[in-house]
C-alpha cells in the first residue's frame, strides 16, 4: 500500500468535542453522518519484550475479532473471529490461519499479553463526490483508559481511511484538514498513547544489554554500569517466570544470572573478595534451582523436532514420553517458583543492589583493578580467556573425553559475555563482531555436542517411567531409535568441530586479538 493510499489519524484543535468535529467537517465536505455514536472495547496485545511494536504491528481485540494491521498506516493485515484471549494468548491457541502463520513469525514462543485497554466513542463519516459516492471514510474516536486509576481520557481523533480508486479526494480530504481546520497528524498511534497513559512502554520491556562505556572509565564504575542493567533484566522477568507466562521469561532471567556470574568471575579484582565468594555462592545457587526447569521447557517446546528424527509410523508412539516431561516439567517448576519465591533470593537480590550501591566507597586495598581504565580491565581479560580457549581447543581431539567439549563451551561462553557486555562498546565493530560470530559457529558445535550428550542421558534415565505408562512398550521402541539418532548427531558434531575450532583459533583471528587487546 503506497503511503498516500494508507488511512491516517488526526488530532483536532485542543478543546473540540467529538460533536464539534463532526459540524466542522460538515462545514467543509459533503458527508453522510454516522450521527449515533457507538462504544467499542478494544484491548491491545504485545509480548513483554514489544515484539508486535518492533515488527510496526499492531495487534488487537475487539468485538469479536483478533486483528492483526500495521501501525503506521494502520492497514490490515489479518484478522480472526474468536472469543476475547484473556491474560494472556499463544500463537499455538489459535486457529489454523493466517493470522496464526503471521504472529508465529513475528513473536515465535512469546505469549501475547494485554498491554492496554481502551473504550472508544466512535462516530462514522462518509465524504461523497457529486455523485453522492463515498470516496473517503473517516471515523470521529473519543477513546479512555478502562481500569485506569487516573484521568482515563485520551485524546481525541480523527482516522481518514482511504477507499480504493480515490487517492486525490483522499489527498485534498487530509489538505483541508491540516491546512484549514487546524488538525495535525497524530505523532503517535492509539496504541502507543495508550500504552504510555497505562504507564507502560509501547516497546516493551527489552532484556539485550546495552550499556555505553567510555574506554577512560574507571573500571569498577563501569562494570557497575552493566551489573545495574543485568539486575533489572532479573528484577524485570521475575514475575513472569513465576507465572510462567512463557518460557522466554525463565530464559532471559538465566542468562541475566549467567552474565552475572561471568563478570563476577573473570572482573573478580573489582571486588572485595570475601564478600564476592559469598555473592558467587549465592547467584550459582539461583542458577542450579532453575536449571531442571529449564531443561524441561527446552525438551517440551523442541518435542516435535525430537520426533521428527524417528519414523513417521512411530511418531505417535512417543507421547508416552511426552506425557512423562510435563509432568517433570510441572514437579520441576513448583520447585522453582518455591527457590525463586523464597527469602533467601529476595535476601541475595536485595543485598547484591546494597552491594552495587556501595561498592565504589569501598577501600581499593583489595580490589585493585577498580582504578584501572576499563579498557585496559576488559581487553586483559578478552585476550586471556581467548587464549585458555585456544589451548583447550588445540588439546581435544576425536576421542576426547565429553567433558573436554563441555569445559570449552563454558569458557566460550565467558569469552562471549566479556566481548558482548564490554568489547562491543570499547572496541571496533569490525573486529568485534566477526570475532563474536566466529565464537557463536563454533559455540553452536559445541552446544549441539552437549545438548545430544545430556538428552541421550535423559532419555535413558527415563525408561523406567516411559515403560510404566500405558503405551509404554511402543514407546520405548521409539526412544531406542531416538536415542540412536541424537548419538550420531554427537558424533557429527565432533567432525565439524575441528573446521569451526579452525577458523576461530586461525593465525589471523590470534593476531587480530593481539593487536586489538593489547
Amino acid at each position: 500500500m503506497s503511503a498516500l493510499a494508507a488511512g491516517s489519524d488526526f488530532l483536532p484543535p485542543g478543546g473540540m468535542t467529538l460533536e464539534a468535529v463532526a459540524r466542522a467537517l460538515a462545514g467543509r465536505f459533503e458527508v453522510r453522518d454516522g450521527r449515533s455514536a457507538r462504544a467499542l472495547d478494544r484491548t491491545y496485545y504485545d509480548t513483554f519484550d514489544g515484539l508486535v511494536h518492533g515488527a510496526g504491528l499492531t495487534l488487537s481485540h475487539g468485538a469479536g475479532t483478533l486483528t492483526l494491521s500495521e501501525r503506521d498506516s494502520g492497514a490490515e493485515r489479518a484478522r480472526l473471529a474468536m472469543a476475547s484471549p484473556g491474560e494472556r494468548l499463544l500463537t499455538g491457541d489459535l486457529a489454523v490461519s493466517p493470522m496464526r502463520d503471521q504472529l508465529r513469525e513475528v513473536v515465535e514462543v512469546r505469549a501475547l499479553l494485554p498491554i492496554a485497554r481502551v473504550r472508544i466513542r466512535t462516530r462514522a463519516f462518509q465524504v461523497l463526490d457529486d455523485e453522492r459516492k463515498t470516496v473517503v471514510r473517516m471515523m470521529l474516536e473519543q477513546p479512555e483508559l478502562m481500569n485506569s486509576r487516573g484521568d482515563p481520557a485520551l485524546g481525541t481523533r480523527v482516522r481518514v481511511l482511504p477507499v480504493r480508486g480515490y487517492d486525490e479526494e483522499l489527498a485534498l480530504v487530509r489538505r483541508t484538514l491540516e491546512g484549514e481546520l487546524g488538525f495535525a497528524p497524530a505523532p503517535q498511534p492509539l496504541v502507543d498513547e495508550a500504552v504510555k497513559a497505562s504507564g507502560g512502554d509501547p516497546a516493551g520491556i527489552s532484556s539485550k544489554i546495552v550499556v555505553p562505556l567510555g574506554a577512560q572509565e574507571r573500571a569498577d564504575l563501569a562494570t557497575i554500569a552493566v551489573l545495574r542493567r543485568l539486575e533489572a533484566v532479573i528484577e524485570a522477568n521475575l514475575e513472569g517466570t513465576i507465572a510462567d507466562l512463557d518460557s522466554e521469561f525463565l530464559h532471559d532471567f538465566r542468562v541475566s544470572v549467567r552474565r552475572t556470574r561471568a563478570v563476577q568471575r573473570e572482573l573478580k579484582a573489582l571486588f572485595p573478595p570475601e564478600e564476592l565468594r559469598h555473592f558467587r555462592s549465592e547467584f550459582r545457587w539461583l542458577q542450579q534451582v532453575t536449571g531442571d526447569s529449564r531443561d524441561l521447557d527446552v525438551y517440551v517446546l523442541g518435542f516435535e523436532s525430537m520426533r521428527a528424527l524417528v519414523p513417521e509410523t512411530m511418531r505417535d508412539d512417543l507421547e508416552p514420553l511426552l506425557a512423562v516431561l510435563r509432568r517433570r516439567r510441572g514437579a520441576a517448576r513448583r520447585k522453582m517458583v518455591r527457590a525463586i519465591r523464597s527469602k533467601r533470593t529476595a535476601a541475595l537480590l536485595s543485598e547484591w543492589s546494597s552491594f552495587l550501591t556501595e561498592l565504589p566507597d569501598r577501600p581499593e586495598e583489595d580490589r585493585v583493578d577498580a582504578g584501572q581504565p576499563i579498557s585496559a580491565v576488559a581487553a586483559g581479560r578478552i585476550r586471556k580467556v581467548y587464549r585458555q580457549m585456544v589451548k583447550m581447543g588445540r588439546a581435544i581431539d576425536k576421542d576426547s573425553p565429553p567433558e573436554d567439549y563441555h569445559e570449552l563451551r563454558k569458557k566460550g561462553k565467558e569469552l562471549r559475555y566479556l566481548l558482548e557486555l564490554f568489547g562491543a562498546p570499547l572496541y571496533p565493530g569490525e573486529v568485534v563482531k566477526p570475532m563474536i560470530k566466529s565464537l557463536k559457529a563454533l559455540q553452536d558445535v559445541l552446544g549441539l555436542h552437549q545438548d545430544r550428550e545430556v538428552q541421550v542421558a535423559t532419555l535413558r534415565s527415563l525408561e523406567h517411567e516411559v515403560d510404566a505408562a500405558q503405551g509404554g512398550t511402543g514407546a520405548l521402541m521409539a526412544m531406542g531409535v531416538l536415542v540412536a539418532r541424537l548419538a550420531e548427531d554427537e558424533l557429527a558434531a565432533r567432525a565439524t568441530f575441528a573446521e569451526r575450532f579452525a577458523v576461530f583459533a586461525s593465525k589471523a583471528q590470534r593476531k587480530l586479538v593481539t593487536d586489538t587487546f593489547a
